[in-house]
């Protein structure tokens, strides 16, 4: 891969976040496969080394990418994700809870 091309890659966005912001990313070059936002813009500042990624975690996003997870969906629509991406996003974001010392919502649970 060029210089270029790695460039234009790490600037790829979506709603202004970069793919490590999401849950679930289907496709690394293609931000319409990006779902689950969960963290807030400062995780731009986590990727360059200066400030710990878990400080960036958007909790007041946290329950409607949870939602979006189980059966029942957010607002009734469930994340469209193959069975592995949807475990793997639940156990991504079960990680979160725990290295914030918070109790992982028995929606995840139930999913890992």
């Amino acid at each position: 891969m060029s210089k270029l091309t790695e460039a234009l890659t790490k600037e790829k966005t979506k709603e202004g976040l970069p793919k490590e912001a999401f849950a679930i990313v289907e496709d690394p070059d293609d931000p319409s496969t990006w779902k689950l936002p969960h963290h807030t813009k400062a995780i731009l500042r986590a990727l360059k080394g200066r400030l710990d990624i878990e400080k960036t975690v958007d909790w007041d996003r946290m329950p409607a990418a949870i939602a979006a997870l189980s059966r029942g969906g957010y607002r009734g629509e469930r994340v469209q994700a193959s069975e592995e991406d949807i475990i793997k996003a639940a156990r991504h974001l079960a990680a979160h809870y725990e290295k914030a010392d918070k109790s992982v919502p028995d929606t995840l649970g139930a999913l890992i």
